[in-house]
Protein backbone atom coordinates (compact mmCIF):
# COMPACT_ATOMS: atom_id res chain seq x y z
CA UNK A 1 0.00 0.00 0.00
CA UNK A 2 1.07 3.79 -0.64
CA UNK A 3 2.06 6.19 2.25
CA UNK A 4 -0.88 8.32 2.44
CA UNK A 5 -3.30 5.04 2.05
CA UNK A 6 -1.61 3.85 5.39
CA UNK A 7 -1.42 7.17 7.02
CA UNK A 8 -5.00 8.08 6.27
CA UNK A 9 -6.25 4.62 6.56
CA UNK A 10 -4.77 4.57 10.25
CA UNK A 11 -5.98 8.11 11.43
CA UNK A 12 -9.46 6.99 10.38
CA UNK A 13 -9.17 4.07 11.92
CA UNK A 14 -8.11 5.09 15.27
CA UNK A 15 -10.76 7.97 15.17
CA UNK A 16 -13.61 5.35 14.49
CA UNK A 17 -12.17 3.31 17.22
CA UNK A 18 -12.32 5.81 19.74
CA UNK A 19 -16.33 7.16 18.55
CA UNK A 20 -17.24 3.43 18.67
CA UNK A 21 -15.83 2.42 21.83
CA UNK A 22 -16.42 6.17 23.76
CA UNK A 23 -19.59 6.77 22.12
CA UNK A 24 -21.25 4.29 20.53
CA UNK A 25 -20.71 1.58 22.73
CA UNK A 26 -22.48 3.64 25.71
CA UNK A 27 -25.40 4.10 24.44
CA UNK A 28 -26.80 0.73 25.76
CA UNK A 29 -29.08 0.26 22.46
CA UNK A 30 -31.01 -2.92 22.61
CA UNK A 31 -29.14 -5.70 20.96
CA UNK A 32 -25.91 -4.97 18.78
CA UNK A 33 -23.65 -1.96 19.19
CA UNK A 34 -23.16 0.40 15.80
CA UNK A 35 -20.16 -0.45 14.29
CA UNK A 36 -18.41 2.26 13.34
CA UNK A 37 -15.07 0.50 12.07
CA UNK A 38 -16.96 -1.65 9.98
CA UNK A 39 -18.47 1.06 8.00
CA UNK A 40 -14.98 2.62 7.99
CA UNK A 41 -13.23 -0.62 6.64
CA UNK A 42 -16.59 -1.22 4.17
CA UNK A 43 -15.32 2.70 2.80
CA UNK A 44 -11.79 2.21 2.52
CA UNK A 45 -12.53 -1.51 0.39
CA UNK A 46 -14.41 -0.29 -1.81
CA UNK A 47 -11.70 2.40 -3.11
CA UNK A 48 -8.78 0.19 -2.25
CA UNK A 49 -9.93 -2.95 -3.49
CA UNK A 50 -9.82 -6.18 -2.07
CA UNK A 51 -6.11 -6.08 -0.84
CA UNK A 52 -6.05 -3.07 0.71
CA UNK A 53 -9.39 -4.21 1.80
CA UNK A 54 -8.30 -7.26 3.37
CA UNK A 55 -4.92 -5.30 4.82
CA UNK A 56 -6.93 -2.54 5.80
CA UNK A 57 -9.30 -4.94 7.70
CA UNK A 58 -6.69 -6.95 9.85
CA UNK A 59 -5.23 -4.11 10.85
CA UNK A 60 -8.53 -2.20 12.20
CA UNK A 61 -9.54 -5.84 13.69
CA UNK A 62 -6.37 -6.19 15.71
CA UNK A 63 -6.36 -3.13 16.90
CA UNK A 64 -10.01 -3.32 18.11
CA UNK A 65 -8.75 -6.71 19.85
CA UNK A 66 -6.36 -5.15 21.53
CA UNK A 67 -7.87 -1.99 23.08
CA UNK A 68 -9.60 -2.08 25.98
CA UNK A 69 -12.17 -3.21 27.05
CA UNK A 70 -11.94 -6.17 24.16
CA UNK A 71 -13.34 -8.98 25.85
CA UNK A 72 -12.52 -11.55 23.29
CA UNK A 73 -9.69 -13.63 21.97
CA UNK A 74 -7.15 -11.45 20.28
CA UNK A 75 -7.48 -12.40 16.64
CA UNK A 76 -10.96 -12.66 16.51
CA UNK A 77 -12.26 -9.56 15.26
CA UNK A 78 -9.05 -9.38 12.95
CA UNK A 79 -10.22 -12.40 10.93
CA UNK A 80 -13.32 -11.14 10.50
CA UNK A 81 -12.85 -7.45 9.67
CA UNK A 82 -10.08 -9.15 7.27
CA UNK A 83 -12.87 -11.43 5.32
CA UNK A 84 -15.30 -8.79 5.13
CA UNK A 85 -12.61 -6.08 3.67
CA UNK A 86 -11.24 -8.48 1.50
CA UNK A 87 -14.99 -9.04 -0.27
CA UNK A 88 -16.36 -5.79 -0.21
CA UNK A 89 -13.06 -4.49 -2.27
CA UNK A 90 -14.14 -7.39 -5.11
CA UNK A 91 -17.00 -4.60 -5.21
CA UNK A 92 -14.86 -2.61 -6.65
CA UNK A 93 -15.38 -2.07 -10.32
CA UNK A 94 -12.32 -1.46 -12.90
CA UNK A 95 -12.89 2.02 -13.66
CA UNK A 96 -12.55 2.44 -9.84
CA UNK A 97 -15.99 4.11 -9.02
CA UNK A 98 -19.19 3.03 -8.22
CA UNK A 99 -21.72 4.89 -9.88
CA UNK A 100 -25.11 4.34 -7.37
CA UNK A 101 -25.71 4.11 -4.05
CA UNK A 102 -27.28 0.82 -4.23
CA UNK A 103 -24.03 -1.15 -4.25
CA UNK A 104 -22.66 0.54 -1.10
CA UNK A 105 -25.58 -0.28 0.86
CA UNK A 106 -25.83 -3.56 -0.43
CA UNK A 107 -22.08 -4.42 0.83
CA UNK A 108 -23.25 -2.73 4.50
CA UNK A 109 -25.79 -5.39 5.05
CA UNK A 110 -23.94 -8.18 3.92
CA UNK A 111 -21.20 -7.40 6.20
CA UNK A 112 -23.50 -6.47 8.86
CA UNK A 113 -24.80 -9.57 8.54
CA UNK A 114 -21.59 -11.60 7.58
CA UNK A 115 -19.68 -10.24 10.15
CA UNK A 116 -22.18 -11.16 12.73
CA UNK A 117 -22.50 -14.58 11.84
CA UNK A 118 -18.68 -14.99 11.25
CA UNK A 119 -17.67 -13.42 14.64
CA UNK A 120 -20.19 -15.98 16.77
CA UNK A 121 -19.17 -18.50 14.67
CA UNK A 122 -15.40 -18.12 15.51
CA UNK A 123 -16.75 -17.23 19.18
CA UNK A 124 -18.33 -20.70 18.99
CA UNK A 125 -14.76 -22.53 18.25
CA UNK A 126 -13.10 -20.87 21.14
CA UNK A 127 -16.19 -21.36 23.02
CA UNK A 128 -17.80 -17.99 23.93
CA UNK A 129 -21.43 -18.51 23.55
CA UNK A 130 -22.36 -15.34 24.81
CA UNK A 131 -24.18 -14.84 21.22
CA UNK A 132 -26.32 -17.74 21.89
CA UNK A 133 -27.31 -16.26 25.74
CA UNK A 134 -28.20 -12.70 23.45
CA UNK A 135 -30.06 -13.96 20.83
CA UNK A 136 -28.56 -14.36 17.19
CA UNK A 137 -31.53 -13.82 15.11
CA UNK A 138 -31.85 -10.23 17.49
CA UNK A 139 -27.96 -9.25 17.16
CA UNK A 140 -28.30 -9.85 13.09
CA UNK A 141 -31.74 -7.73 12.74
CA UNK A 142 -30.10 -4.64 14.95
CA UNK A 143 -26.71 -4.70 14.02
CA UNK A 144 -28.44 -4.65 10.25
CA UNK A 145 -30.87 -1.69 11.05
CA UNK A 146 -27.91 0.49 12.67
CA UNK A 147 -25.24 0.01 10.28
CA UNK A 148 -27.90 0.42 7.59
CA UNK A 149 -28.65 4.23 9.57
CA UNK A 150 -25.10 4.84 10.31
CA UNK A 151 -23.93 4.34 6.68
CA UNK A 152 -24.52 7.14 5.06
CA UNK A 153 -23.30 9.81 7.57
CA UNK A 154 -20.05 7.57 7.12
CA UNK A 155 -19.07 5.53 4.23
CA UNK A 156 -19.58 8.43 1.52
CA UNK A 157 -17.75 10.89 3.58
CA UNK A 158 -14.46 8.07 3.66
CA UNK A 159 -14.69 6.81 0.22
CA UNK A 160 -14.45 10.58 -0.70
CA UNK A 161 -10.80 11.11 1.59
CA UNK A 162 -9.67 8.27 0.22
CA UNK A 163 -10.05 8.78 -3.47
CA UNK A 164 -8.68 12.12 -2.66
CA UNK A 165 -5.70 10.90 -0.91
CA UNK A 166 -5.21 8.15 -3.15
CA UNK A 167 -4.50 10.67 -5.91
CA UNK A 168 -1.67 11.20 -4.86
CA UNK A 169 -0.91 15.85 -5.93
CA UNK A 170 2.57 15.24 -4.84
CA UNK A 171 3.38 12.23 -6.88
CA UNK A 172 1.15 13.86 -9.63
CA UNK A 173 2.92 17.57 -9.46
CA UNK A 174 6.84 15.40 -9.42
CA UNK A 175 5.50 13.17 -12.99
CA UNK A 176 4.12 16.34 -14.81
CA UNK A 177 7.96 18.19 -13.69
CA UNK A 178 9.20 14.57 -14.91
CA UNK A 179 7.15 15.10 -18.43
CA UNK A 180 8.12 18.85 -18.99
CA UNK A 181 11.85 18.05 -18.28
CA UNK A 182 11.62 15.05 -20.83
CA UNK A 183 9.42 17.62 -23.09
CA UNK A 184 12.19 20.59 -22.60
CA UNK A 185 14.92 18.29 -22.68
CA UNK A 186 13.89 16.88 -26.56
CA UNK A 187 12.68 20.04 -27.47
CA UNK A 188 16.67 22.02 -26.60
CA UNK A 189 18.19 18.70 -28.34
CA UNK A 190 16.25 18.97 -31.24
CA UNK A 191 16.75 23.02 -30.86
CA UNK A 192 20.90 21.87 -30.58
CA UNK A 193 20.29 19.43 -34.03
CA UNK A 194 18.73 22.00 -36.24
CA UNK A 195 21.71 24.63 -35.12
CA UNK A 196 24.36 22.58 -35.37
CA UNK A 197 23.28 20.68 -38.73
CA UNK A 198 22.71 24.37 -40.28
CA UNK A 199 26.98 24.90 -39.27
CA UNK A 200 27.71 21.84 -40.33
CA UNK A 201 26.44 23.02 -43.68
CA UNK A 202 27.53 26.11 -44.27
CA UNK A 203 30.77 25.19 -43.38
CA UNK A 204 30.59 22.81 -46.45
CA UNK A 205 29.26 25.22 -48.60
CA UNK A 206 31.75 27.63 -47.93
CA UNK A 207 34.64 24.42 -48.03
CA UNK A 208 32.99 24.08 -52.03
CA UNK A 209 33.25 27.61 -52.46
CA UNK A 210 36.58 28.06 -51.59
CA UNK A 211 37.13 25.21 -53.70
CA UNK A 212 35.44 26.65 -56.76
CA UNK A 213 37.33 29.56 -56.74
CA UNK A 214 40.75 27.98 -56.02
CA UNK A 215 39.64 25.62 -59.12
CA UNK A 216 39.01 28.97 -61.05
CA UNK A 217 42.11 30.57 -60.41
CA UNK A 218 43.83 27.74 -61.47
CA UNK A 219 42.00 27.30 -64.63
CA UNK A 220 42.45 31.02 -65.30
CA UNK A 221 46.35 30.78 -65.07
CA UNK A 222 46.78 27.97 -67.51
CA UNK A 223 44.84 30.34 -70.25
CA UNK A 224 46.90 32.83 -69.97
Amino acid sequence: MRVNRILLSSALIVVALVIQVSVLARLHLPGAVPDLLLLTVLALAMVYGHVGGALVGFGAGLLADLAPPADHAAGRYALVLCVVGYLAGLVKPENGRLKSATAPMLVVVGAAIGSTLLYASVGALVGDTAARHVGLTGLLFSATVYDLLLAPFVVPGVMVLARRADNDPLAESTSAAGKAADISSGWLSSGTGLRVGGQRGGIKMRAVRARAARAGRIKGVKRL
